[in-house]
């Protein structure tokens, strides 16, 4: 049986991708924070899906901000099943406000989630995809990791750290054996957007009047909408992350946006050409594509 590790399991895709892939066959590390206290009863709620269905679902404990959390984690993993074939780097977290108002210890914290978590999980488990020369990782990136979005500059910001780390990953891990795919969702009605805290710098908050009511106001828009029919079913992303799963090595994509675009497909496609071309032909390393 094919296992994966799922970050931040206790919500939105995380949730879904659990569900998704152990009903597929997969067995599934459901790792998430605090699962015998705030989480109990996400916790106690998988388990149960996982008995009533017969699932292969672990809950585990794992804060992707911590090092010794990440390392104590994945070698618990790697003590019981020996191998690790998928890494679904998914826990994250939106900051969406005045982006001069959030203060540099904030943007640290959304960096150690959306992007050093990543990192974290990826360095945990990548030296046994290389031992067995197989693996995939699939970092569940966004649209505002390609796109930029008024007032989403410091979750923007981590994002298009991730996309250019997982990128260049990709290259470097080809010879190994390893696939990395980005998975770059639109808006989808999972509680991210609203998952961040307020701007701490009130100086510069209060500074910009009028302006400072303009967050809230995008985040009221996106609620009406996510409640009406148009509102894209989060089932998407765990079906687009399946499929990827399921692709044979070296055939998936390196790209894979889910839902609303926004134009992003386009962009990605027009990228692509050029990013191909500088690796062949400026720097001579087409074997790695």
């Amino acid at each position: 049986m094919k296992n994966v590790v799922i970050t931040g399991s206790s919500s939105g895709f995380g949730y879904l991708n659990t569900l998704t892939l152990a009903r597929n066959g997969y067995k599934i590390w459901a790792t998430m924070r605090d699962p015998n206290g705030r989480n109990a009863n996400k916790k106690s709620d998988l388990e149960t899906i996982s008995y009533k269905e017969n699932l292969s679902i672990k809950v585990v404990e794992m804060d992707i901000t911590k090092d010794d959390s990440v390392q104590s984690t994945a070698n618990q993993i790697i003590e019981e099943d020996g191998k690790l074939d998928v890494l679904i780097n998914n826990a994250g977290v939106m900051y969406v406000g005045i982006t001069e108002a959030y203060s540099l210890e904030q943007v640290k914290e959304q960096f150690d989630t959306n992007f050093y978590g990543a990192i974290r999980t990826s360095k945990a488990f990548l030296p046994l995809m290389r031992k067995f020369n197989d693996g995939l990782i699939i970092n569940i990136s966004s649209l505002a990791g390609r796109l930029t979005f008024p007032y989403f500059g410091v979750y923007c910001a981590s994002k298009f750290a991730l996309e250019a780390y997982s990128e260049t990953l990709r290259y470097e891990l080809k010879p190994f054996g390893v696939d990395i795919c980005i998975v770059e969702p639109g808006p989808f009605p999972t509680g991210l957007l609203y998952s961040g805290p307020d701007e701490t710098d009130r100086v510069v908050f209060e500074e910009y009047g009028e302006t400072s009511e303009t967050p809230k106001a995008m985040l009221q828009n996106f609620g009406e909408f996510y409640k009406s029919d148009d509102a894209p079913n989060p089932q998407l992303i765990a079906d687009d992350i399946l499929k990827l799963i399921n692709t044979s090595k070296g055939n998936r994509p390196l790209r894979q946006v889910s839902g609303i675009d926004y134009g992003t497909i386009e962009l990605n496609e027009k990228v692509r050409i050029i990013q191909e071309k500088h690796i062949k032909d400026n720097l001579q390393m087409g074997h790695l594509l």
